[in-house]
């Protein structure tokens, strides 16, 4: 008899249904949260096959939002890694049957020195169930495998009930894009989470007096080579910039008899250097420009512009 293709996943959807009517009211998972925020050190994820490959997953995760937290296999864990685990650590242990042998040690080793066990099964009244002291409990029966044998809704709620737990972790730490940032610090990601101040241009920045005579102005302009200059009043803030396109808009016979007052655009568009620099490019493209000037109180810290948003991957 063959089977409906969609089965499998109307299999974990109808588990994880169950699993989100009953979550709200799970004493155990509030305590599971409770456990990890008292703790002094980190989460040590521990599981063998399947189980160890979401573990692997969900160590992962937790370390990127904000828990400490790390994989140790069991069976390595008989051979010395269980050295890694400290009484100030939390045991987030996987296993559907909570029987897996090879959890054995790590399970005598946390008993031993009362190190908590967080059990993440689908059978509370297991040998690791009735160890830990606080259950992440899957309601996972049976498996969408037509054999009722290979890990299949078992892991796919697993991963998806510890990932709620990180999801709660980080909203009672109140972590924020900002933390996510420092983690993430590679790739497109990284990239999209970049401030303003982490690729503006600072230095040799070309900045003068409004009352600078036109030949200072374009020196500055073409020294520095950014395609502008501004222009700061006595107490250092920013009142008016002067563009590469500016000159051509401006080219004229009496150019040079003008200052930089005469020909700079007033209150010109700034940004704050702890923008996010997606912020930065989309405010860009709304006014049509390629730079803005980094501002705080009024007065300029730097540029931010296309070229080094396209280096930065921002764009």
């Amino acid at each position: 008899m063959t089977m409906d293709l969609n089965y499998p996943l109307k299999h974990a959807a109808a588990a994880l249904t169950l699993l989100a009517d009953h979550l709200p009211n799970d004493g155990s998972f509030k305590a599971a949260k409770e456990l990890v925020l008292s703790m002094k050190g980190r989460v040590i994820v521990t599981g063998v096959g399947k189980s160890g490959h979401i573990g692997g997953k969900i160590a992962a995760t937790l370390a990127s939002t904000g828990t400490p937290a790390f994989f140790v296999h069991p069976t390595e864990a008989l051979h010395g890694d269980l050295g890694m685990i400290t009484p100030d650590d939390v045991v987030l242990a996987i296993s559907h049957s909570g029987e897996s042998k090879e959890l054995a040690a790590v399970i005598a080793y946390c008993m031993r020195f009362d190190i908590p066990i967080i059990a993440l099964t689908g059978k509370p009244e297991s040998t690791l169930g009735r160890a830990a002291k606080a259950h992440l409990f899957t309601r996972v029966t049976e498996e969408a495998c037509p054999l009722n044998l290979a890990p299949t809704t078992s892991t796919t709620v697993a991963l998806a009930l510890a990932d709620t737990l990180a999801v709660a972790l980080m909203q009672e730490r109140g972590f924020a894009k900002e933390n996510f940032a420092v983690f993430h610090p590679g790739g497109k990601l990284g990239a999209q989470l970049l401030t303003v101040r982490d690729i503006m241009l600072k230095d040799n920045i070309p900045l003068l007096s409004p009352s600078a005579p036109m030949a200072d102005v374009l020196i500055a302009l073409t020294q520095a080579n950014l395609g502008c200059v501004g222009f700061i009043d006595n107490a250092g803030a920013l009142v008016g910039i002067f563009t590469d396109g500016d000159l051509k808009r401006r080219l004229s016979p009496d150019l040079m008899q003008h200052t930089g007052a005469d020909v700079m655009t007033a209150s010109p568009r700034t940004i704050a250097a702890d923008a996010f620099a997606t912020q930065g490019v989309s405010q860009m493209q709304q006014d049509h420009v390629k730079g803005l000037w980094v501002v705080e109180e009024g007065r300029p810290i730097g540029l931010f512009r296309l070229d080094e948003c396209l280096a930065k991957g921002v764009i």
